[in-house]
């Protein structure tokens, strides 16, 4: 099962994005605050992390400092879900580390998106110029692998 943890302060937020990743056959940590979910990247290990900017203890740009600074965290992909939707917000979160960007409020097929562009891009083993759309919504998780018949039939 593929682990995404979301850094998000607001609990209303933090259950959407559940309900979405859980919909979606992810397994999904929670972290309220930027230092917890450093200390759950650590223990937990996830494959993304999902993260507010704008959150206590530790905001989203000192997390993803901090992430990007340490060699073991580093090659985490990390996706900034925020409210910063003005005129060079989605640059300036950008250039400071993160791999993607999500404005509030969240649409579910740009999350999609993401998720399936930064889970193939992290594999090792893939090449996304070598990954067929059918092998991507093959290895999506909760998907339902689809076979074709050698006379074209599904």
């Amino acid at each position: 099962m593929i682990k995404v943890l979301i850094a998000e302060d607001n609990a209303v937020n933090r259950e959407l994005l559940r309900e979405l990743l859980e919909g979606r056959g992810y397994t999904v940590l929670e972290a309220c605050d930027g230092q917890e979910a450093l200390r759950m990247i650590e223990e937990a290990q996830p494959e993304l992390l999902l993260m507010d900017i704008g959150m206590p203890v530790l905001d989203g740009f000192a997390v993803i400092r901090r992430i990007r600074e340490d060699p073991r965290l580093a090659p985490l992909p990390v996706v900034a879900v925020t409210a910063y939707a003005m005129r060079g917000d989605r640059e300036k979160i950008l250039k400071s580390g993160f791999d993607g960007y999500l404005s509030k409020p969240l649409n579910p097929s740009s999350l999609t998106e993401e998720l399936d562009r930064l889970l193939i891009k992290s594999r090792p083993l893939a090449d996304p110029d070598q990954i067929s759309p059918d092998q991507i919504n093959e290895d999506r998780p909760g998907s339902k692998a689809r076979s074709t018949s050698a006379t074209g039939g599904t």
